[in-house]
């Protein structure tokens, strides 16, 4: 049998999750060979702050995870701006771009996800953006920068971030949402009522049920023309249509792939020997009864570390409550759970005066909780949905009881 010290693990993809993957490894002990495969140039970021921070203010450059000493320090090959692009599975081997072909004992896919594009004439214009890299913010920083009118096409988390920067930064904004409500996919009318309110009150322009005809432009983007002809003049268009998980490597081994990598609840794949986490893989939650794809910052972390910790021999079941967070204007809105519907709601406090929480009740238990402002209280609620604890609809609603009362009873 094969020493772990002679064993090598691979991780393909070197954004958040393959960052704290690889971290894990050497933290549970595993002694072989570890190899990080990105292919981005950069070393291991996280990409919150893309949309939120380093946008809203001209902060600076976004900090890496760990500098290129601390993967020295832990014997950690990298192998950065290189794209893998096959997985050959009968000799337990990756191949990258330049020819290189990687023997594995194990193997993680932490290949994240892509913006989706624009299929419109003009899509392809210089001045039409996505966010999802370093350097899609510097682009979409430096035209904030120069405080020049914008276009963000899409209503969801992203779009409405972004629109919330380009407006405190001084740019005209117009948001263009296709639905009939913002972050419709995510949240009820009533929250979504909310920030179509919040955004209009910042002097965001928000226009729903309109969608994009095209961009105009000769050397660059100079219009958008929406699907109700009117005619939008912008130096910049922030497109924030949602992400598709990256599933080609995955897919073209013979994996099992359903809206992401389909893993089981230890993240194994359809193969024994690799594993998926992040934002391209779709878990069984037994918890839950179906599988699930998650795209947030804490997904991204726990789940890369608890496949890490299960390729050396942990063999733990990874289930958490989902959580996700957005900053927008002076709101922070966090989420808890991720239910496909529910009988009853509950407020407790003023949710219009965006300070409150709504909780989403099936069969007397909490499936879902939005936040608006009550940072410290959502993480009380996380704990309780985690506990199962089953207050009662009155204490829920009731400001006057600590969520650390409810989580002890």
């Amino acid at each position: 049998m094969q020493t772990q010290s002679a064993q090598t693990f691979i991780v393909i993809g070197a954004g958040q999750a393959g960052g704290r993957a690889v971290e894990a490894m050497r933290q549970t002990g595993f002694a072989g060979r570890i190899v990080l495969v990105g292919a981005e140039p950069h070393l291991p970021y996280e990409r919150p702050p893309l949309s939120k921070e380093l946008l809203a203010a001209d902060a600076g450059e976004l900090q890496s995870m760990f500098e290129r000493a601390w993967f020295n320090e832990r014997d950690i090959d990298l192998h950065l701006g290189v794209a893998a692009i096959a997985i050959e599975r009968d000799e337990k081997q990756v191949r990258l771009a330049d020819g290189t072909a990687m023997p594995y004992d194990k193997l993680l896919l932490t290949t994240g996800a892509a913006v989706r594009e624009l299929d419109i004439e003009g899509a392809a214009l210089p001045g039409v953006h996505t966010l999802r890299t370093i350097e899609d913010n510097r682009a979409i920083e430096a035209l904030f920068s120069a405080q020049k009118p914008v276009v963000v096409v899409g209503g969801g988390f992203i779009g409405l971030e972004v629109a919330a920067a380009a407006q405190l930064r001084g740019c005209a904004v117009t948001v263009l949402e296709f639905a009939d409500r913002l972050m419709g996919r995510a949240l009820p009318a009533q929250i979504s009522a909310i920030f179509a309110a919040l955004h209009g009150a910042n002097g965001v322009d928000v226009r729903l049920d309109t969608g994009v005809a095209r961009i105009e432009g000769t050397q660059r983007a100079e219009a958008v023309v929406t699907t109700a002809g009117d005619r939008i003049a912008v130096q910049g268009v922030i497109v924030g249509v949602g992400i598709a998980p990256q599933t080609n490597l995955a897919q073209a081994a013979g994996l099992s792939v359903e809206n992401g990598i389909v893993v089981d609840e230890y993240c194994r794949s359809s193969d024994e020997n690799i594993y998926a986490a992040g934002d391209a893989a779709s878990q069984w939650q037994p918890q839950l009864g179906r599988h699930l794809r998650l795209e947030s910052w804490q997904n991204a972390q726990n789940q890369a570390i608890a496949a890490a910790r299960n390729m050396c021999g942990a063999d733990t079941a990874f289930a958490e409550v989902a959580w996700f967070w957005s900053d927008q204007f002076d709101v922070n809105l966090q989420m808890c759970g991720a239910p496909l519907d529910w009988k009853e709601t509950v407020t407790r406090g003023d949710m219009a005066a965006r300070d409150g929480i709504l909780f989403q009740l099936k069969g007397g238990r909490i499936v879902g909780a939005i936040g608006l402002n009550r940072p410290r209280d959502m993480r009380f609620v996380k704990r309780i949905m985690a506990a199962g604890k089953t207050p009662s609809p009155a204490q829920l609603a009731d400001d006057a009881i600590g969520f650390r009362d409810l989580l002890r009873a």
